[in-house]
């Protein structure tokens, strides 16, 4: 029996149709979390953006989470899952921590290079990541790049404390040199696959969204 390309594209699901996916739901949310930070980032209220960029590791770990523990997902499931999480995983830990590095610069043309190689490194970083996977089971070769935003978000902490010229000093180099662990050949564990990581990151998502919204106040 022959299947024409008519079948096959009668057999095609609807775009829209893998929204209800639950996995998918939780990546989209994130992707929410994502554009909060990145116009909090463009109008300077920082203190809102790194709620919106912690929120977004959080929904991109519960993600995957659910994933695994869903029962009848098909493979197209899976694959479209990947990919929806790829393209929002480059805007999430490339383009937000880019513009924050840009408005906290002031736009000024200094910052446009280390705006770039954060952006550049997470590209290349995912699209590695897309062609070969896992280094094994449990580890990435180059740092995740979740990691960038737990970390940055961490760092902005330091802002107020110390003087702004010097953290922008600061920030600039720890965004560069977290882009530079992204795309090195260095071996780093899966922590979104451990359960005590997850409720590890709960436990720092929700302390980190207290800390800046009595910040707020």
């Amino acid at each position: 029996m022959t299947t024409t390309t008519e079948d096959v594209h009668k057999l095609q699901p609807a775009i829209l149709s893998y929204v209800k996916d639950l996995p998918n739901l939780c990546s989209l949310a994130g992707l929410a979390c994502t554009l909060s930070a990145i116009y909090f980032c463009i109008i300077g209220v920082y203190e809102a953006a790194m709620i919106g960029m912690i929120w977004a590791v959080a929904f991109d770990w519960a993600d995957g989470l659910v994933a695994r523990r869903m029962k009848g997902r098909t493979g197209n499931d899976r694959i479209f899952g990947g990919q929806l999480d790829l393209v929002i995983d480059i805007v999430s830990y490339g383009v937000t921590p880019a513009i924050l590095l840009l408005s906290y610069g002031q736009f000024d043309p200094v910052f446009l290079p280390a705006a770039f190689i954060v952006i550049a490194a997470s590209a290349i970083r995912l699209s590695y990541f897309s062609t070969y996977g896992l280094s094994d089971q449990s580890r990435y070769t180059g740092l995740a790049m979740d990691n960038n935003n737990i970390a940055l978000v961490f760092i902005f902490l330091l802002e107020g404390v110390i003087p702004r010229e010097i953290f922008a000093v600061i920030f600039y180099v720890s965004a560069v040199g977290l882009a530079v662990l992204n795309v090195s050949q260095i071996k780093t564990p899966k922590l979104s696959g451990n359960p005590r990581n997850v409720f590890l990151l709960a436990f720092y998502t929700l302390g980190i969204t207290s800390i800046y919204s009595w910040k707020l106040l």
